[in-house]
């Protein structure tokens, strides 16, 4: 079984993230904080292979509760569920060795995607051993590869099309191309033009709403395959 240490500053919400991982095959929570100093105490005490931390806590931000670890010796994995959807988080959580980073609000399907993936690398790790470049390229896109689009084009941010992913998947019905936009914190266009690309690469599904105007109303949901 995999431990998993759950942390957030919401007691609720770690008790519905702690309901999610439990009910993923081969996961147990070993623990629950909701404060860095709590999470690092949990550490202590209890070693545990993945932590699923919030970035906005009480006394200290994520991070710094990676940091902390880092410094400490400890290795265990880390995957970000937060709110913070800014570049820089993102990146600091990349340089700092969160394996996946997975933006609220989300669903239990978006969770599980993430701990399955997660479940494969360490499966995948686990023969130990020498690898040859194809191997190392599979262990490298083993988290992404049921994340968004397999390729983007040249100038297109995969951090971006991720979010538009959460929304889609978070969302309780189909949503216009305004409301990701008002989701996501991001404008209209550019919420249209990932919109086509994740379309065209059959991850988004297309419909039409038809109002009082006569006109229709693009309508987008994540597909089930994606």
């Amino acid at each position: 079984m995999i431990d998993v240490l759950v942390v957030d500053d919401d007691v609720r919400v770690a008790e519905i993230n702690a309901a999610y991982v439990a009910k993923v095959p081969g996961f147990q929570v070993a623990a629950i904080a909701h404060s860095a100093a709590e999470a690092l105490t949990r550490i202590a005490e209890t070693p545990v292979d993945l932590i699923l931390l919030d970035h906005y806590l009480p006394d200290e931000n994520g991070l710094a509760v990676v940091r902390e670890l880092r410094r400490l010796g400890h290795q265990t994995d880390v995957i970000m569920v937060t709110a913070a959807r800014d570049v820089a988080t993102v990146q600091d959580a990349m340089r700092h060795g969160a394996l996946q980073y997975l933006v609220k609000p989300f669903n239990f399907a978006g969770l599980r995607t993430k701990l399955e993936a997660y479940a494969t690398l360490r499966r995948t790790l686990e023969g130990g051993g020498e690898a040859e470049q194809a191997e190392v390229d599979r262990i490298f896109s083993t988290l992404s590869a049921r994340s968004v689009a397999p390729e983007l084009p040249k100038g297109h941010s995969p951090t971006t099309a991720e979010v538009v992913r959460q929304v889609l998947l978070t969302a309780e019905g189909p949503l216009s191309a305004q409301e990701i936009a008002e989701r996501a914190g991001m404008s209209r266009q550019t919420a249209q033009r990932y919109l086509k690309l994740l379309e065209r690469a059959d991850r988004v599904r297309l419909s039409l709403k038809y109002g009082e105007t006569g006109r229709p109303e693009h309508r987008y949901s994540w597909t089930t395959s994606g």
